[in-house]
Order: structure tokens, then sequence, then C-alpha cells
């Protein structure tokens, strides 16, 4: 089973919770029979999808000469996609910050959220999601409370993945572990994390027993 994890945060694991998650869930996983590969997106270079891909697109197509960031998002658009194709199971850990995923991680998902690789229009119109062999995991934290009723509807960061990852790309969500309030009650905080912790443990144990199904 190959297991892509993308890690989506740049603190270190005693100030940044869900790259703590990440660390948690990465070393269960260690020595397991599983192939594990970290797309960071911190440290690949990503330049920002804009205007000059599509420019690099047109010089493709008519022979033109690339200029460095074109080049440089070409390639960066052909890991990440390659990256995902090559996983059974992908795991992402992340934050909500300001009420949204990072920056990087949404450079992510604008090189993979492609017709023709994620998912295609038949003569119809109609979408047809292509990563249904897929399965998807979330490790995400949040130092408010976003479960409630009242706050849910300004939650961007897990909500925008799953619309992605699990209603256009057609991925298997298979797990989600929030760690959300530990900003919000201090009081709590060691109490909520460690259970969050464990929960991220037990996670990776379920993609473990996949992989021996698989």
């Amino acid at each position: 089973m190959n297991i892509l994890v993308v890690k989506a945060n740049n603190r270190p694991a005693s100030e940044g919770i869900s790259s703590r998650m990440y660390e948690t869930f990465m070393a269960e996983l260690e020595g397991k029979d599983v192939n594990v590969t970290t797309y960071d997106v911190y440290e690949e270079d990503t330049p920002y999808f804009g205007q000059e891909l599509f420019n690099a697109f047109g010089k493709v197509q008519n022979g033109g000469e690339l200029t460095d960031i074109e080049s440089r998002l070409l390639a960066a658009k052909q890991k990440a996609m390659d990256a995902l194709s090559a996983a059974d199971v992908v795991v992402f850990a992340f934050p909500l910050w300001n009420l949204t995923i990072p920056a990087k991680l949404q450079t992510f998902i604008d090189y993979v959220y492609a017709a023709g690789f994620a998912f295609k229009y038949t003569p119809e119109g109609k979408m047809v999601q292509l990563m249904t062999d897929k399965k998807a995991i979330f490790l995400n934290a949040r130092g408010g409370v976003y479960s409630t009723p009242e706050a849910a509807p300004m939650e961007m960061a897990v909500n925008y993945m799953r619309n992605v990852f699990s209603g256009i790309f057609g991925m298997q969500i298979i797990d989600e572990v929030i760690i959300e309030g530990h900003n919000a009650m201090p009081d709590k905080a060691q109490e909520i994390i460690a259970a969050g912790m464990e929960e991220v443990k037990a996670s990776a144990q379920r993609v473990l027993e996949l992989a021996v199904k698989a």
C-alpha cells in the first residue's frame, strides 16, 4: 500500500498541533510494511498558481521557451499530480488558519484540481469523479470550537477539503481526526490534545489494518 502524507504546517510540533498530529501519525507507521511518502507543502518548491502557469501551457503547445517561473510551475504541478496518482491512501495534516487552510496547501490543491486528472466531464456536461479508488484521512487542528451548529458554517478548512477530495475527486474519506478548542479552553488544552493524539494513533492503526487486507 502506498500512503501519501501531505504535511501543511511548518510550525514545530511543540507549537503547531497539526504538526504534532503529523509526527504522531508517522511514528505509528515507522518500521511497518507500508510505503510512506511525505509531501511537505512548505519544503517543496510550489510557486503560486496564476497566469504564469497558463502561459507555460501555451508555450508547451507552441514550442516556446519557458521562463524560470514557468518551468518551476510545470515541474511542481507534475510532481504533485504524480504523488497523488501513486497513492492508495492520502493523509492530510493541516491547521485551520483564519477560518481556512494554509495558502501552501491551497496551492497543492490548485495543482491537482484538474479536469482529466481528478475528474472529467461527459459530452452531456455531467461531472465524473476519477479518484474513487483512493482513500483520504484528514488530521486537523483548530484552536477554537467550530463543531457547534452556530460556528460550523464558518469553518472552511475541513469542509473545503471534504468538498474537494470527496465531492469532486471521489475519494472515500475513511477518517477525520479533529482537535479543537485547546486555545479557547486553555485549562483543558493538555487533555484535549492528548485525547486527540490517541485518535491519531488509532487512525494510523486502521491504515495498517487496511494494508494487511490489501
